[in-house]
């Protein structure tokens, strides 16, 4: 039987030495073109251009009813954009990473790509207020500025993120190149079902797809953050184990702590011994003097002697007569 699949389930001994990507020119290109995309879109969605006529048309062609066998499986295919089963499903398998390899460095990099997935793509959503499309009230009209907040698409964002955070952690460059086809496929998937399904326009996904890139390829500037962190963390870690120590020995069977007698109490109940029951000693502290008083009441009490009887054949004193 082979044992060295299972192997890798156990805990590396010691914490790998992992690289952490770092914003090169190659990728900082990347971010400013995709940017000014990102741009470009939400303009021309502004200005009412072809592309917004482009949404009509799609929207207006109805998928959903073109291919209804496809509706029943993209139902469920579209919960792999939904942000809380995705967000639960990867956390455990990056939580199992941290264990394995005594870093905290995958859950706080997707804790990071979570938040600022839901602040950036949320600020622009609730600030356009784009209606969808089964809430259009004007066919050719882009909708904006009308309390919805569809644009851009969460789903496509967070299936872009989500999964590309598992390809943006790989170690390997043959990892990275697998899981980041996989979830290019899996967010282009998610994002052309919401298209089909009816619940976004077509400019929703493409800039969803932006909006997801745009923080992958942000995260390098996050990376010392999240490694001051995940070292505070670990000194708190630190703090809370020497303190648990320190409580246990404390704490330990056969231990008994001695009372610490102060000088003055000392002094005092000495004080109080040497003048007697009678006799009230000064003492400094009304509960020093109390102690004093109650362990001199309850003291053996010694007889003075007396004189002894003379035993039988012993002589006794002599007296004239």
């Amino acid at each position: 039987m082979r044992t060295d699949i299972f192997a890798r389930l156990d805990r590396e001994p010691e914490p790998p030495k992992i690289v952490a990507p770092r914003m090169s020119r190659h990728r900082a290109a990347l971010f400013g073109g995709t940017l000014a995309f990102y741009l470009a879109i939400v303009f021309a969605v502004l200005v009412t251009s072809w592309l917004v006529a482009l949404d009509w048309k799609v929207m207006l062609f109805r998928p959903y009813q073109q291919w209804p066998e496809l509706h029943a499986f993209l139902d469920y295919y579209v919960v792999l954009g939904q942000r809380g089963p995705t967000a639960v499903m990867v956390a455990c398998w990056l939580g199992w990473r941290s264990w394995r390899q005594h870093t905290l460095r995958p859950l706080l990099v997707l804790g990071t790509s979570l938040l600022l997935l839901n602040v950036t793509v949320g600020a622009v959503k609730l600030g356009l207020g784009r209606l969808g499309p089964h809430y259009a009230t004007q066919i050719g009209s882009a909708e904006m500025f009308a309390g919805g907040d569809i644009f851009p698409s969460g789903h496509t964002a967070n299936a872009v993120v989500t999964w590309g955070i598992l390809a943006y952690l790989a170690t390997t460059p043959r990892a990275r190149r697998y899981l980041s086809a996989v979830s290019a496929t899996v967010s282009l998937g998610v994002g052309l079902t919401t298209v089909y399904i009816g619940t976004h326009w077509l400019s929703d996904v493409v800039l969803g797809w932006a909006a997801g890139l745009l923080i992958l390829l942000a995260l390098p500037w996050f990376e010392p953050l999240i490694a001051r962190a995940e070292s505070w963390i670990f000194d708190v870690r630190e703090q809370w184990r020497a303190r648990r120590r320190a409580v246990r020995q404390v704490r330990a069977p056969g231990v008994v702590p001695q009372p610490v007698l102060l000088p003055q109490s000392i002094a005092a109940e000495g004080a109080a011994l040497a003048a007697g029951p009678g006799t009230p000693a000064a003492h400094p502290h009304p509960h020093l003097a109390t102690g004093a008083r109650a362990r001199a009441h309850h003291a053996p009490t010694v007889c003075p002697e007396r004189p002894q009887p003379a035993q039988a054949g012993q002589a006794g004193p002599m007296t004239g007569g």
